[in-house]
């Protein structure tokens, strides 16, 4: 803090210089707006696009960790962790004939190398070098797996296959060196802070820039760190940092002595990221950890039951010694660890079973707390988790039945919920009641433009939760519809490479994890930025990475570590441990 307080006192007179000088020239200061508009805008596109078509563009190549040999003497490569085998087209290893059930048996890999095979309740059974097997059995390179009679091997990969196969990774991994962005998204951040003075003159706090100094030094020191470790490929970071640029360009407009609280969440949140990337290394871990995390998301939501801060309407704030948090927010990390822990359990009739009492305690909680936007949000990333576990639609239209059953419940019970319904579509004729918020994001957004009035030149953020519920308006009235959407795509593309990782994925953990992950994202970007326009109705939730709140912005570095830990692309990723050469693939790595 003393460190803080000096760098303060000696930016003041710098500052004020600057301020003098677009004070002085009041039209020299409209011209640099005007230019600034359109270089924030170019930048932006440069920025984003590139990190986004990279990762369009980006080919998880699967890695083989050995061999199926059927019976028509083919072989079969294993490329996942957990390998379903049966007569259906979307098995791993489909085995078109009659007599095996189309989800017989799964063959599952351990971190060691060791695999074990587990009859899905199959009509024909199964049998391991002539012995019947019904539960999770060991199997080595050269046992016989029998499936209703049809005999399969498994056939380990040789040095040279996996030689080969690491070849071909590297080859089709593209490197992404971030420097070029980086120094765009530094003097975006320079020329924001340079129109943050113009628009709020002496006014401006000095820990804005500073805050805007400390953010760029630290995607600097954090992409540089990285790099010493060997990995090659930042969209991800880059996308978060820009976004966390626009969070606190948003934060200085509408609440600017929070703007340095807001730089150590991201600190906090990068730390968290990086931090989660490491422990995802190892993949047994999670399975030691998913009670403990159970335990500990219940503790937290019965202290939000019994703590919590009643805020219009939504009992989801606890206060300790003046610092507030939402504990929704950290269960929604544990909430994607419980539900992704499925390794040997996938397809298992009772595999959904502990998960589905958790999303239920879950749901509940967050049902009496009235935060039903966030329950939204849990009940449409468990739909996607549970269907990724198990395969079955018709158990998620009876789910999502009786969900529905019981939002007619909460309707009946909570009249102010539906009121909020009573408005939806209806903005302007509430304009001045339930329409208040949406109809001046809707004027306000629509003002903007293509490029917006610049930061802090507008007026939306004189209105309640305007850095927060409705961001998105700011991010149209004083950045433009480019730069709004621009954001939204970034939220979109992180989504459409959690599904292509599913083809390349080594464990269903990683891929179930990364696609749970990025559901949570997309859903909760369209609730707020629909629910500001009126689209949705408003529900109070935030948007990644730009909205303005600790909670959030913690959570939105941790959910990113599931979507790196997806990432196969050799180097790519820390979360994923590197083979580099044929001495690590000799010593047992593979």
């Amino acid at each position: 803090m003393e460190l803080f307080t000096s760098l303060s006192e000696a930016s003041k007179p710098f500052m004020e210089k600057i301020s003098d000088v677009f004070q002085s020239d009041p039209t020299f200061a409209v011209y640099f707006t005007t230019a600034a508009r359109w270089i924030f805008v170019i930048l932006a596109v440069f920025i984003l696009f590139k990190s986004i078509r990279s990762l369009l563009e980006a080919k998880n190549t699967p890695e083989t960790w050995a061999f199926l040999a059927l019976p028509d003497g083919s072989h079969v490569p294993l490329t996942h962790w957990e390998n379903v085998i049966g007569r259906a087209k979307s098995a791993d290893v489909v085995v078109d004939i009659l007599t095996v059930s189309r989800n017989h048996g799964t063959l599952c890999r351990d971190e060691d190398g060791n695999w074990r095979y587990n009859d899905l309740g199959s009509k024909g059974g199964s049998m391991i070098n002539e012995k019947h097997v019904y539960r999770s059995t060991p199997v080595k390179a050269g046992d016989t797996i029998s499936l209703a009679g049809v005999n399969c091997v498994l056939v380990p990969a040789s040095l040279q296959e996996k030689m080969e196969d690491l070849g071909r990774r590297k080859k089709r991994s593209r490197k992404f060196p971030p420097w070029t962005l980086l120094l765009s998204l530094t003097i975006f951040q320079i020329l924001l802070c340079l129109q943050l003075i113009v628009a709020e003159g002496g006014e401006l706090p000095i820990t804005v820039p500073l805050s805007f100094a400390g953010l760029t030094v630290l995607m600097w020191a954090f992409c540089t760190f990285l790099k010493v470790m060997r990995s090659t490929n930042f969209e991800m970071e880059v996308i978060a940092f820009f976004l966390c640029t626009l969070n606190l360009a948003i934060t200085a407009t509408a609440a600017p002595n929070e703007v340095s609280k807001q730089l150590i969440t991201i600190i906090l949140g990068v730390v968290l990221f990086f931090c989660l990337c490491i422990y995802l290394r190892d993949l047994s871990r999670t399975l030691l950890i998913r009670r403990i995390l159970v335990a500990a998301s219940v503790l937290l939501l019965l202290i939000n039951l019994a703590f919590g801060t009643l805020t219009y309407g939504a009992a989801n704030w606890v206060s300790i010694g003046g610092f507030s948090f939402q504990p929704s927010e950290f269960v929604k990390i544990a909430f994607i660890f419980i539900g992704s822990a499925t390794l040997d359990e996938l397809y298992e009739k009772k595999n959904l079973g502990l998960f589905m009492l958790f999303s239920l305690f879950c749901l509940g909680c967050l049902a009496v707390m009235g935060d039903f936007g966030t329950a939204a949000i849990f009940f449409v990333t468990y739909l996607v988790i549970s269907f990724l576990r198990s395969g079955e639609f018709s158990k998620l239209i009876l789910t999502a039945g009786g969900a529905f059953a019981a939002g007619l419940m909460v309707l009946r019970f909570r009249p102010y919920i539906a009121e909020r319904f009573a408005t939806w579509g209806h903005a302007w004729q509430y304009a001045d009641t339930g329409g208040f918020q949406q109809t001046r994001t809707m004027s306000a957004g629509a003002s903007g433009g293509l490029v917006g009035y610049g930061s802090g030149d507008g007026w939306l953020h004189n209105v309640f939760a305007s850095d927060t519920d409705l961001v998105f308006g700011i991010l149209c009235e004083e950045w433009g519809l480019i730069i709004a959407i621009l954001a939204v795509l970034a939220i979109i593309t992180l989504g459409v490479f959690a599904v292509r990782s599913i083809m390349g994925g080594r464990s269903t953990f990683y891929t179930i994890a990364a696609c749970g992950a990025t559901s949570l994202f997309i859903f909760q970007t369209m609730l707020n930025v629909f629910g500001a326009v009126d689209i949705f109705p408003l529900t109070g939730v935030t948007f990644p990475f730009v909205s303005n709140g600790g909670s959030s912005m913690l959570v939105s570095w941790g959910l990113l570590a599931f979507l790196k830990a997806a990432d196969t692309r050799q180097g790519a990723s820390i979360a994923v441990r590197k083979i580099e050469d044929e001495e690590e693939i000799e010593g047992g790595t593979l």
